[in-house]
């Protein structure tokens, strides 16, 4: 088996390098990988299936042991239920509705899709994240329209949106980011001193654009890019941003900056309105701030010792603080698609550092007696990395980064890391009764909730990384952060009509 692995990697030292994002038929569907693609596809199954039993119609599935102390494989009873963490949205079906069209799970499509029709009802009294109710329910069901064409999932799409639109009533039109879904009263939480979260306010462009091209709407439109607008007004000469932003000025109140919680999405939309709008004049300004970013990124970047690990530094005023979330880890995927808009100097620069913290990355997991990643990492002089909070929650970042260098290099090393670490999760996630994270990535104590992104994201990018380039081909589609592909079509409104 050794031998044969070899000779199915070859010298996985040497990148295969592609003059565009994705060349159609260029890599044949290799046997080890359908065999891959199907493990993932029975995985994605039993989540579904254990999610499908105990907690159809909630957000998300939980499993309690009665015994805490008692393993999970032990004959000690379980209780497993739904929780309705996003207000009752049923957010585990429509977070999974394009991972089972695009697994080709049809009877399980087709169910997920009637109770779409029939059951989502979005007049809730509840306080709805705009940001999380954006990107999981909004996004899937543009996603499984552009994938099925079937309207009902459009019609729905519009409807959500249009309880999330008063958010973005603030004096400068940057969004509040929590609302009421039956009462409005859109508002920002305390404990952010009442300003709007950098991600939360920035992460709303691909889908509320994609809304407006589907519709002939174009208020949606409007109501997104007049943030980017805003943020043009004071955007910094290094491209980073604070995480908390006055909705009443538009203007950035002193925080910290960082490309994990509560910064990432920012930056990953920048580049990705840019494609999605065909890289047209019009949308040129997301590039141009994308780039300016990404220059800022470069300062924050640093090595350990001994072995010369690349991270992503937190900053705060002049100060830099040497952690680096896991949910960073977008950040090699984010670098490699933007690496083809640039000189040929520049993007060589860029791929290359997004190889390095690819590696940090996959070292984020294979560090651990679990071999799955913690939290979130410190890095101290001679040690390397050490896991600070060391939970797992099944999170994508990782293996969405590695799918994409897998379609830009063609270098089968990032095939390889991906099915390790699907590997652990087997291991230690899985269960009778679904998936579950891990309380501790060190001794391996489970938790006892399946999150919604792990049938929406991790698995489907697992499944994507060992399939052809040419399946969603990144010449048709953009992903919003959620994992769900939006369609790739003309933009019919320049920026200078958007008012």
């Amino acid at each position: 088996m050794l031998h044969k692995l070899k000779n199915y990697l070859g010298d996985a030292s040497e990148d295969i390098h592609f003059s565009e994002p994705t060349k159609k038929n260029l890599v044949a569907d290799d046997p080890i990988d359908i065999e891959r693609r199907d493990k993932v596809k029975e995985a994605m199954l039993h989540a579904w299936t254990s999610y499908e039993r105990y907690a159809w119609g909630q957000d998300e599935l939980q499993v309690f042991r009665h015994n805490k102390y008692v393993p999970y494989f032990s004959c000690q009873p379980q209780t497993k239920n739904g929780i309705d963490s996003f207000g009752g949205l049923g957010a585990t079906i429509v977070d999974s509705l394009d991972t089972l069209y695009i697994m080709g799970l049809d009877d399980q499509f087709q169910k997920a899709k009637e109770w779409v029709a029939k059951s989502l009802d979005f007049n809730k009294d509840y306080e709805a994240s705009v940001f999380e109710t954006t990107i999981r329910v909004a996004g899937g069901l543009l996603s499984a329209y552009d994938l099925s064409e079937d309207k009902v999932f459009l019609e729905k799409a519009k409807e959500i949106v249009d309880r999330l639109l008063p958010a973005w009533d603030s004096p400068s039109g940057i969004p509040y980011n929590r609302i009421n879904l039956a009462h409005g009263n859109p508002h920002n939480p305390s404990w952010t001193g009442r300003n709007s979260i950098l991600a939360d306010s920035g992460t709303e462009q691909l889908e509320f654009i994609a809304l407006s091209q589907r519709t002939g709407d174009s208020k949606y439109q409007q109501k997104a890019e007049n943030v980017i607008t805003q943020l043009q007004k004071t955007f910094p000469s290094d491209g980073l941003l604070p995480i908390y932003i006055n909705p009443d000025t538009g203007g950035s109140s002193y925080s910290a900056i960082t490309f994990g919680a509560m910064g990432d999405s920012f930056y990953e939309y920048l580049i990705k309105a840019w494609i999605q709008g065909n890289k047209t004049e019009s949308v040129k300004h997301y590039r141009e701030m994308w780039e300016t970013s990404m220059q800022g990124l470069v300062s924050l970047v640093r090595k350990t010792t001994p072995s010369s690990f690349s991270y992503i530094c937190e900053k705060n005023g002049d100060s830099l603080s040497h952690k680096m979330d896991e949910l960073a880890c977008f950040v090699p995927g984010m670098l490699a698609l933007g690496s083809f808009g640039y000189d040929s100097e520049n993007s060589e620069k860029f791929l290359s550092l997004a190889k390095e913290l690819a590696w940090t990355c996959y070292n984020f997991y294979q560090s651990t007696p679990t071999k799955l990643a913690g939290e979130n990492y410190y890095f101290h002089d001679g040690q390397d990395m050490n896991v600070g909070t060391s939970w797992n929650i099944l999170r994508p970042e990782t293996v969405e980064s590695l799918m994409y260098l897998w379609r830009f290099t063609g270098n089968k090393t990032y095939q390889e890391w991906g099915w390790n670490i699907f590997q652990a999760f087997e291991k230690n996630s899985r269960i009778d009764s679904g998936y579950v994270g891990l309380k501790d990535v060190n001794t391996g104590v489970k938790d006892n909730t399946m999150q919604s992104f792990f049938l929406a994201e991790t698995l489907k990018y697992l499944y994507l990384l060992f399939s052809p380039p040419s399946f969603i081909s990144f010449d048709e589609w953009v992903f919003n952060t959620e994992a769900h592909p939006l369609r790739i079509v003309p933009r019919h409104h320049q920026r200078e009509t958007i008012r």
